[in-house]
Formats: C-alpha cells, structure tokens, sequence
C-alpha cells in the first residue's frame, strides 16, 4: 500500500512534533514499534556475551533502561553465544534482539528462548526455505524479524548497482515479499548506509511503499564526533518528515551514550519529553565546572528522570545568572561559589564542593 512519505523538513521547528507516517503495528515483547506508539531508542551490546558476562550485561542493561533505552541487540556469530543470549533474554530488564548473519540456525536457537526480535540480513542469511523456517519459529514464539538492509552486504546480484538507494529499496521489498507470501507480518524494515545522503534516499523511498515500520540509523558513522554528525543530519531530515518509528545513533562509543543520543535527536524535533540540558561552551571566565564533569554527571542524571523542563549549568557571572534564572532549575559561579536558581530565583548558595549534592536534590524536588 502507498504511503504519503510526510512532510518536508523543518516540520520540527516551530515546537510542534511533525506529523508521523501511519505504520501498522509490530510486537517485539513489551515494546510495540509503529502504530502511531511512541518512537522508541535502540542501541547495541558492544562486546560478544562470553566477554562481557550475564551479571555485566544485565547490569549494562539496566543502566540503559533508566535512560530510556526500548530494546539491545546482541550480536550471536556462534551457539555459544546464542545459548548465553538465552539465558540474558530470562532476566533482562528490556526486550532483546539476536542479531544474525549466515547461519540461519541460530535464529532459531534464540527464538527457543525469549527473544523478542531477530534481525536478519538479506544479504547473507540464505535462501527461502531457511527464512521461511525462521519466520515460522517467530510466528510460533510472537516475535518480530527486524529485515536489516546494510549497503556494504547487499544481496549479490545488487551489489554492483550504481544506484545504491534504489537497491537497498529493491532488496527491501524482495524480502518483504518473501515473508508475506509465507504469511508473517511481523516485520520491521531497516535501510542503512555509511552516506546519509543515500540513508535518507532510501528510507524515503521504501517509506512510500508500504506501511512497515522503519528503524533508523546511519551505519559505520564512526566515531562520537562525526557519528553525531551523520547521524543527527540524516535523522533529522526523515523524523522531520514523519518517517520512522525505532532508532539508533550508531557510534564508535558506548551504548549509553548512543541512547542518549537518540533521546536529544527526539527530544529537539519535538518527538520526545525530558529535561532539556543546556550549558555554556565555557572560556577563561570560567569560575565553576571548568573541566565539565559536572555538566557530564548532571546530563546522565537528567537523562534518567521522567521529568519536563529546562536545567541550565553555566559557568560564570556573565550569561549565567540569566540564564539560570530562564531556567526550571539552573546553576552557575560567582565569585569562589555557586549559586542556583529555581524558576526564576535565587534559591541557595553553596561552595564548589557541596554543589552536586544540593543540585542533585533540588532535581529529584523539581
């Protein structure tokens, strides 16, 4: 069915959430992504399960859930990874996903325990008969197939197209057929590429095509300086046209911080609520947080807290105090001390030392 692939960007600047493409729903355990729910946050595990370990994981896992993090993806390369993905999936905290590639028969090996999703890539999982033994196992178990396109791993018959959107989009509906001919429509579609040009070609496109929801994301995008870049430029231009409904800021850096991310790319489209952190660049006049870790401890706090509002950690007597005082809850330095206000006001003064312990409990009160 054809879509209206949304508006044009800017959609997001005038304070209003653009208006979202009608997806149809797809169940991944708790989360439901389309259907007009709440655009939800993705990252992935860094490090292989016999690495890292259960107690880790879960531990990393419920980290990401206080910042708001939907669903993780595990890569699972062998048996044994997918035997400790299992064990993961019995205690953790979030939906998970199994991501996999050539072996088909791990899919299934996931899909015998919790996971609620199972990424599969085109390009290397096989021929009909195995997707259609996974798609049966995740119809058994009420999982979703999240159909991963990566320009690098495209089918091999498309692989030397010049026009690299157009055969992303190509191999996209080849298997979306192939799973509606074997009756499963629990799909979610990605299109990804290290280019956003081409990432946001192809999303477009495919989004005009039908009424699968879209997980975003720019592949390969490097490291946090230019994966925030290519990321925030290709997201922007789709969430402001109303397309899409999951996604991740792939970068070269933690999971954590890839929540983060997303949740700063939703929260300034207007596509997501939160505590909206601002901060001065710091310069020489600098007389508090000059080497920015309480910016960095109260962005991670703010980022757990299910609140609305302004918070503002300057640094010096110059822009600060009006800008605190713009804000819900605001702090700068003045003179060897730190002053915070509360909406407008003047609330306390403290020393440098005692500042997070006052400024942590005059967030837990706003």
């Amino acid at each position: 069915m054809k879509q209206d692939p949304g508006q044009e960007p800017g959609a997001g600047q005038t304070g209003k959430a653009p208006l979202r493409r009608k997806t149809r729903p797809v169940k991944a355990g708790p989360l439901i992504i389309g259907g007009g729910f709440p655009i939800s946050l993705q990252t992935m595990a860094k490090k292989p399960l016999h690495r890292t370990g259960i107690p880790a994981a879960l531990a990393e896992l419920e980290e990401l859930s206080r910042l708001g993090c939907g669903l993780c993806r595990f890569s699972v390369p062998t048996e044994t990874e997918a035997e400790l993905f299992v064990k993961l999936c019995e205690q953790s905290p979030m939906p998970l996903a199994a991501d996999i590639h050539f072996d088909h028969r791990l899919a299934l090996k996931c899909l015998e325990g919790r996971a609620a999703k199972i990424r599969i890539n085109p390009g290397n999982i096989g021929p009909r008969w195995k997707v259609a033994e996974v798609a049966a196992a995740a119809a058994d178990k009420g999982a979703a197939i999240r159909v991963g396109i990566n320009a690098g791993s495209l089918p091999t018959a498309l692989r030397r197209e010049p026009d690299k959107a157009g055969a992303m989009v190509r191999a996209a509906l080849e298997e979306l057929n192939t799973l509606e001919s074997l009756g499963f429509r629990g799909i979610v579609f990605s299109l990804k590429a290290s280019d956003p040009d081409i990432t946001v070609a192809a999303c477009r496109d495919f989004a005009g095509l039908c009424d699968y929801p879209l997980h975003l994301g720019v592949t390969e995008a490097g490291g946090l300086v230019p994966g925030l870049v290519k990321s925030s430029l290709a997201l922007y231009r789709l969430l402001s046209r109303g397309i899409g409904d999951t996604l991740r800021v792939s970068l070269c850096d933690s999971p954590a911080l890839e929540v983060q991310a997303g949740a700063e790319i939703l929260k300034t489209i207007g596509l997501r609520e939160g505590l909206n952190v601002i901060s001065c660049p710091r310069c020489g006049r600098s007389c508090f947080d000059e080497d920015w870790r309480f910016l960095e401890k109260a962005a991670a706090y703010c980022a757990t807290l299910n609140k609305k509002g302004v918070v503002a950690v300057m640094g010096c007597p110059v822009n600060g105090p009006e800008e605190a005082r713009h804000a819900d809850l605001g702090i700068t330095g003045a003179a060897g001390e730190v002053h915070i206000y509360r909406r407008g006001r003047l609330k306390t003064k403290t020393s440098p030392e005692k500042a997070w312990e006052v400024f942590k409990r005059e967030l837990d009160e706003l």
